[in-house]
């Protein structure tokens, strides 16, 4: 009996080692099987107890308490609701005041962010929803603070819908496709800045302020699109059709921006009096707690110069409050960090070499410096009523980040329990958060924190996708250091094939994006395609080189005006440190990046006299006077003022060098990095007599995704790196 448990047990071991050795296939990963759990967008209530959230059926809108968890009550369900025409939605928006909602469906993407969509009113207390308009979807639906109007765009122009009414009449009537944009964005700011409305109302409901884009003189770009599969357009199964906007590359005209006030009362329009460079930008525009102060954010062209002014939505005369020069660049997202509040304001700078936050009075003058230290603050939460300001930060060190607490005497307190990545999201008064944390070895768990830090509940642990890891065998990230051709630390991580026996040698494949502030190396979970290189036998490492965040100013921006460079550079520094180490097979790494990533490949194949014996370019830019005007010109400047620079930056000028075995991806309706990249630069190449393997994918855009596509194009490169790096 003895000898038969004893050869049960040697079984059942097996039979376990067999179920731990498997691994995740890549058309599982592609398809999400093993994604993070998110509990869904929470919408913070003013009573700062409460919350509301679409249920997971997209059929109710819940109240929620924060404290418990509790459903209070039900404020929306459609199956209930009075003449709603629709069983789901996609998403919502609470009135200021809270007893309206706008719910929307059948979205139409535009681009990355921006979306036309049917929007409807939902009258809480009549509990009867009213579509917003009959004549056509509408875009960026925004609320006046009464609750009682609904500002929108359509077709280039803005509406208003006075509810108690019923009424919809035009504020702006020459909108035109590709010429005049009222109160949306134009693709540059929408693909740059983030930004997809313009409109702002003043607090006391009286004037509605927008931006208007002139972008008749913009040079126009056309993507041809052709019937294809996922979806079929039928409409072009025999010639192609075309889809022609807006670009402005590096060193070309942009859109002309102006900002107005509109009057409800009178429907007076006054066109503001900023003093924004003709070829500058307007990145925000909001209205401040007082409303004849209008705040107006602007960049010069080059982007080293950041001013706020206060104008007068009626009078259009503006004052300047504000002004951040750089002798490099000054970061984008420094408008979000701008918050306004009835005696002051809260602004984030760089003037010291890190990014920290500083309070202003509403005049300008600078009431205080509230944080301070070799660390970046990288999220601006809120206030609350006892004078104490949350924000996020890498205080811990450029792989973290957590939450804190200042308040007016310098003190800082720590809010997040655990080291890793934490983020957060507060209500307006800043009573309660809900944290999201993570690290390499942990997936994201989502907590409700009150205003101390301390966990109420939680709200989703990924328990279930922890308990479908513990079935399969995947690869582990280390972190490492190594010092650069220079003396600089850098940081990365490496994943082991799975199995790794350290007397083998494996091949490497170096994962890498290296654009300006972008971080791969951080301590949080991530679960993608790298695993099934890992299961295949490769190394998979990656480092951030000189130009990425976390690292304070003079790390990121040594990198201007010879953008590209010095990233290569360490990618090369960094694959000879790694084929230094015993186990590496110093004769078969590749590298590999999407977009700059992609670029990155180029440069590092063109610069390395063949440290890399493949490659993997994905949507990459591949000379930066094909890149937008926002972007390029931030690192860059012009062409005109940096020719020598956008020559050494340039993979195109480069082509004859490139070592390695190239394999270059595109969609051919790529709106941000042209197709015309590829092109280009695979032209380059048949002229200087290279190989190189190349996959395209009609109608895909940047995200090369859709049907089928996304697993294709991974299989494909797993399939191209076993075969280049075979022995």
């Amino acid at each position: 009996m003895k000898r038969i448990c004893c050869l049960v047990a040697v079984l059942w071991a097996g039979w376990l080692a067999g179920v731990q050795a498997a691994v995740p296939e890549l058309k599982d990963i592609v398809s999400g099987k093993y994604s993070q759990k998110h509990p869904g967008r929470v919408s913070p209530l003013n009573d700062g107890v409460h919350y509301l959230q679409k249920s997971d059926d997209g059929k109710k809108i819940v109240k929620y308490a924060y404290s418990t968890g509790k459903a209070v009550e039900t404020v929306f369900d459609s199956g209930t609701a009075r003449e709603c025409p629709f069983e789901t939605f996609s998403g919502f928006i609470v009135s200021p005041d809270e007893t309206k909602l706008l719910l929307y469906t059948d979205v139409e993407p535009i681009y990355r962010r921006s979306f036309k969509a049917n929007y409807y009113t939902f009258e809480i207390k009549r509990n009867l929803v009213k579509p917003l308009s009959d004549k056509g979807k509408q875009q960026i639906a925004t609320f006046s603070p009464n609750g009682r109007m609904v500002a929108f765009v359509r077709d280039n122009n803005i509406f208003l819908k006075k509810l108690d009414y019923d009424t919809e009449s035009a504020v702006t009537t020459d909108g035109l496709q590709n010429r005049i944009i009222n109160g949306a964005t134009d693709w540059v700011y929408e693909e740059e800045f983030s930004e997809t409305s313009t409109l702002s109302w003043s607090p006391d409901d009286k004037i509605l302020a927008y931006m208007r884009f002139d972008e008749t003189d913009v040079p126009e770009y056309s993507i041809q699109m052709f019937e294809g599969l996922y979806p079929r357009m039928s409409q072009y199964v025999l010639y192609p059709g075309e889809f022609t906007y807006k670009y402005p590359v590096a060193g070309q005209k942009n859109s002309t921006v102006g900002v107005y006030t509109y009057t409800v009362e009178t429907r007076a329009v006054k066109k503001m009096d900023v003093p924004v460079d003709e070829d500058g930008y307007i990145p925000r525009i909001c209205f401040t707690r007082n409303p004849e102060q209008l705040a107006v954010m602007t960049f010069n062209r080059q982007q080293n110069c950041f001013r706020i002014y206060a104008a007068n939505p009626r009078s259009g005369i503006s004052k300047l409050l504000l002004q951040e020069q750089n002798d490099a660049w000054i970061e984008a997202d420094i408008k979000d960090y701008v918050t306004f509040y009835p005696d002051f304001f809260i602004v984030a700078s760089e003037k010291d070499g890190y990014r920290h936050l500083y309070q202003h009075s509403l005049t300008g003058a600078l009431i205080r410096r509230l944080t301070k230290g070799e660390w970046e603050v990288t999220g601006y939460l809120g206030y609350d009523s006892k004078g104490e300001f949350y924000f996020e930060s890498d205080a811990e060190g450029p792989l973290y980040r957590a939450i804190y607490k200042v308040d007016t005497k310098g003190k800082i307190t720590k809010l997040s329990s655990h080291k890793g990545t934490n983020n957060a999201q507060f209500n307006p008064s800043c009573t309660y958060f809900i944290n999201s944390y993570s690290n390499a070895g942990t997936p994201v768990k989502y907590t409700v924190n009150d205003r101390q830090g301390k966990e109420l509940r939680t709200l989703e642990d990924n328990s279930a996708l922890a308990s479908l890891l513990s079935t399969v065998s995947y690869a582990r990230k280390e972190f490492f250091t190594f010092k650069n051709d220079v003396g600089i630390e850098l940081n990365g991580y490496m994943m082991k094939p799975l199995g790794f026996d350290p007397a083998k040698k494996y091949p490497l494949v170096m994962v890498q994006y290296s654009g300006p502030g972008s971080q791969l190396v951080v301590d949080a979970w991530a679960f993608n395609w790298e695993q099934a290189l890992a299961a295949e036998g490769f190394v998979v490492a990656c480092v951030d080189g000189r130009g990425t965040g976390g690292r304070g100013e003079s790390f990121m921006k040594s990198v201007y005006m010879k953008l590209g460079v010095s990233e290569a550079e360490d990618q090369i520094a960094a694959a000879r440190y790694l084929s230094a180490q015993s186990y590496i097979d110093g004769k078969n790494i590749a590298i590999w990046g999407w977009s700059f990533g992609g670029y990155m490949t180029l440069m590092s194949m063109s610069m390395s006299s063949g440290v890399f014996k493949a490659g993997v370019a994905v949507a990459p830019v591949t000379d930066w006077r094909y890149y937008d005007t926002v972007y390029t010109e931030r690192y860059m400047r012009t062409p005109a003022e940096n020719m020598d620079g956008y020559l050494a930056s340039s993979p195109l000028e480069k082509a004859g060098n490139l070592s390695g075995n190239l394999l270059i991806i595109s969609g051919t309706a790529d709106d941000n990095v042209h197709y015309l990249n590829t092109l280009q630069y695979s032209e380059a190449l048949v002229q200087a007599g290279k190989q190189f393997d190349m996959q395209i994918y009609a109608n895909r855009d940047h995200s090369i995704f859709g049907g089928n596509t996304r697993l294709h194009l991974y299989t494909k490169i797993v399939g191209f790196l076993k075969t280049r790096l075979a022995d």
